[in-house]
């Protein structure tokens, strides 16, 4: 039976208030694998400061069936927020946000340092209230909040 292997980088600044976004990829650079067939997951620790590197989590269920394969590696990914990949079964996609993560489906293969960088900016600037939940950062500068307080 096929076994996932995490690699993880020791590193001593790992930034507070992020999230871990695991890429399924073919490469280890580009967004270009589905969920199911993918055989590897890069994981990035993204937060204000930046982005890195927190592992690889190594996936080959190409000895199981049916529906062991998706509960695999939704246990494999334990402790992610947001998952990325070129495309995710209606299936698949229920057990990921199932298991607290959220599946994010790519048009086209992208490099996932793009995605990245995208993500930085993000958090940097006025980040979705899911994202700002994962990251345990209160909601100040929201625009509507005066709106909601006058009314």
């Amino acid at each position: 039976m096929g076994e996932s292997t995490k690699i993880t980088v020791e590193r001593t600044d790992k930034p507070e208030n992020g999230i871990k976004v695991a890429f399924a990829t073919k490469d280890m650079e580009t967004i270009n694998a589905h969920f199911g067939g993918t055989k590897e997951f890069v994981v990035y620790h993204v937060s204000k400061e930046g982005f890195l590197l927190d592992g690889v989590i190594r996936t080959d269920t190409s000895e199981m069936t049916g529906d062991d394969k998706t509960d695999f590696k939704v246990r494999a990914l334990e402790g992610i927020n947001i998952v990325y990949c070129e495309s995710i079964g209606g299936t698949a996609a229920a057990k990921v946000i199932r298991a607290g993560m959220n599946p994010m489906k790519v048009q086209e293969p992208i490099s996932i340092e793009a995605v990245l960088k995208e993500l930085v900016a993000m958090i940097n600037g006025n980040p979705p209230p899911w994202i700002r939940k994962i990251m345990n950062v209160e909601t100040v500068e929201d625009p509507r909040l005066e709106r909601w307080a006058a009314e």
